[in-house]
């Protein structure tokens, strides 16, 4: 019997751990100054990642240039889309531009200079990365990085894509 409750509570666990949370509504700037909703980031139906980072930030700057190595290869073989947030204050969102620029990152880049988007999903530290599915529903999460930690990111995006 006790194996048997067991059982249960953990089926029951299993299925609450993969329960898909939509993105929060929250408007955001573009590094352009265009106005976008982060309740309507998209990928035509693939997946897309989203990337919480700062301009000071050395590791979450490590794991975009790591990505940024791979990036075309991802694009190319999954479609995947990724969206850089910024949460660097208003103060410093003039680096910003600069940083990505200066790193080549190809990634639309949004500014979240008073942690608005990045509080509403609870986040307390950077880098921290989520994986949407084509719905927009967050199926993975993760934070901080180490060297290699990319790659767990595609395989998360190869298994939506199966």
């Amino acid at each position: 019997m006790k194996k048997l409750l067991l059982s249960i509570t953990v089926a029951l666990f299993g299925l609450i751990g993969t329960v898909q949370a939509q993105l929060p509504a929250v408007t955001l700037k573009t590094i352009d100054g265009k106005t976008v909703r982060t309740d309507t980031l998209s990928n035509n139906g693939k997946p897309f990642i989203v990337d919480f980072f700062a301009t000071w930030c050395k590791p979450c700057n490590r794991e975009l240039d790591a990505i940024a190595e791979v990036y075309d290869e991802w694009k190319e073989e999954t479609g995947v889309k990724i969206y850089a947030i910024s949460i660097d204050v208003a103060q410093n969102v003039n680096k910003v531009k600069p940083l990505v620029d200066n790193h080549g990152w190809e990634y639309d880049v949004l500014l979240d200079p008073n942690s608005d988007f990045k509080r509403a999903l609870g986040i307390q530290m950077i880098p921290y990365v989520l994986v949407c599915d084509g719905n927009g529903n967050i199926v993975y999460k993760h934070n901080g990085y180490t060297d290699g930690a990319e790659i767990e990111l595609i395989e998360k995006v190869r298994e939506l894509l199966q």
